[in-house]
């Protein structure tokens, strides 16, 4: 089994999102970078693929230089090679990076069985670029997937649902997107990352087509606001209170 996973270097969640002065993208100056959630788990899945069935596995990742850095942690966990499509750091639209990752697939010796991605980037969430890559390909494609196994040389990707789950049995070689929670992401060894520095990463240049998407801005959601409210000061806030406590069914 041959099973490439795709990543994108994206600034750590949780962290204060500031833009830039035009509008038009993350100011990273005080962030660090990781990848995504559902990647981790995308990941994973691949490197326990390769141990329940044996073969191969190899991240890619379309990116500045430095995300050859988010790689070799990928390739900590177990995964064997990479591929980088190094870029200048500019966000590419998700039809830009689709044909980007298809035409280094096409490039590559030995075709994939499985391409995994996560469900979406935690940075732009556009839930894109799987899809793209499968119709370029001429692929099945099930996104949003809990489980997936081997299954008499197809794939058996399962979806949850109201109620229950959708279960896909799908050819291979085929493209799965999945979710955070499918498996638990081991964290990568001291070993592990000694022998990810060792590991090879094959690095190409693609030429960015014409965009045919066209960024506009980029807007913050509103805040959740001041969750506080003063009842009152010194004693004639006792009466409020007691009120309140009423209402709640407190005395």
């Amino acid at each position: 089994m041959n099973i490439l996973v795709c990543v994108k270097r994206v600034p750590l969640t949780g962290g204060k999102i500031v833009l830039t002065d035009d509008e038009r993208a993350i100011s990273t100056r005080h962030l660090g970078f990781t990848i995504s959630p559902h990647e981790e788990c995308g990941a994973e899945e691949a490197v326990r693929l390769v141990e329940q069935h044996g073969g191969a596995s190899t991240v890619l990742t379309l990116g500045p230089a430095e995300a050859e850095e988010q790689l070799r942690d990928v390739m900590a966990i177990g995964v064997g090679g990479a591929v980088h499509l190094v870029t200048d750091g500019s966000e590419w639209d998700p039809q830009a990076t689709a044909n980007a990752i298809v035409e280094a697939i096409r490039a590559q010796n030995d075709p994939y069985d499985l391409i995994l991605f996560g469900n979406e980037s935690a940075d732009a969430g556009n839930y894109q670029v799987p899809i793209r890559v499968a119709h370029a390909l001429g692929l099945p494609c099930v996104t949003g997937i809990k489980a997936i196994a081997m299954q008499d040389g197809s794939l058996r990707c399962e979806q949850e649902v109201p109620g229950g789950r959708d279960v896909y049995v799908v050819p291979m070689p085929g493209v799965v997107s999945v979710k955070e929670g499918i498996n638990l992401p081991r964290y990568p060894s001291v070993p592990g990352r000694l022998r990810a520095k060792r590991k090879p990463v094959e690095a190409l240049t693609p030429a960015r087509p014409e965009p045919l998407l066209e960024m506009v801005r980029l807007t913050l959601p509103a805040g959740a606001g001041k969750q506080a409210q003063v009842l009152g000061r010194g004693p004639d806030a006792a009466p409020v209170v007691v009120g309140v406590l009423q209402e709640l069914g407190l005395i």
